[in-house]
């Protein structure tokens, strides 16, 4: 189908064709149990044959163990990134520090989540960020068992939209064309003040991004 079997495109073929070669040799099997394909996994000088049973396992645990590292990853970058990437739309968007500084809040909340901070001191917005990612088998559930008021990620479903807005949970899709821009509706719902970014946003980036990472 490539014309090649470098090991690149065969890797982006295995991921684009896993389901329905998967699903193929599964139907030879169903039609016809003699069939035979044979596995081989060889390490250095040590090689052994695996039957087509013991090789579907192998595909199988192989494809498992591959969506949950993704998935632990995309989570572990989410939480590495939540605080920069909230505090950097704040910056774009001039929203005042009273409304943001982390260390008006107890220290036991302020080391694990990120707020936003109403009018008043008891008006505290818990924020979430998710890197969904393609491959990510986490949800926007995770951010509705946490009773977060703002949700950002990187990509969102349409029943994602739904059940967040339905749950009067303010969200932000960052993958979308100006998508950040959506962040000013969060604002303007949560009674906070900011004001309407115009201009280069690379350069400002390069500004915000000196004052968060210093």
């Amino acid at each position: 189908m490539y014309n090649s079997a470098k090991r690149e495109i065969v890797i982006d073929a295995s991921f684009k064709h896993y389901d329905v070669l998967y699903q193929s040799i599964n139907d030879l099997i169903e039609n016809d149990g003699d069939i035979n394909i044979t596995l081989t996994i060889k390490l250095r000088n040590v090689s052994v044959d695996l039957n087509i049973s013991e090789s579907l396992i192998v595909i199988n645990t192989l494809a498992v163990k591959r969506a949950e590292l993704r998935g632990s990853l995309w989570s572990t970058a989410g939480k590495q990134v939540e605080k920069p990437l909230i505090l950097t739309l704040c910056k774009l968007f001039d929203v005042p520090e009273k409304h943001y500084d982390q260390s008006r809040l107890p220290k036991s909340i302020r080391e694990v989540d990120f707020y936003l901070l109403g009018v008043t001191e008891k008006n505290r917005f818990r924020c979430e960020v998710k890197l969904m990612g393609k491959g990510n088998p986490e949800s926007a559930d995770v951010v509705i068992a946490r009773n977060s008021k703002v949700f950002v990620a990187d990509k969102l479903s349409d029943l994602n939209k739904k059940q967040l807005t339905k749950l009067n949970i303010e969200w932000v899709e960052l993958r979308n064309s100006d998508g950040f821009r959506r962040f000013t509706t969060v604002l303007k719902n949560l009674g906070i003040p900011f004001k309407d970014f115009s201009g280069d946003i690379d350069v400002r980036l390069s500004q915000i991004f000196k004052e968060v990472f210093k």
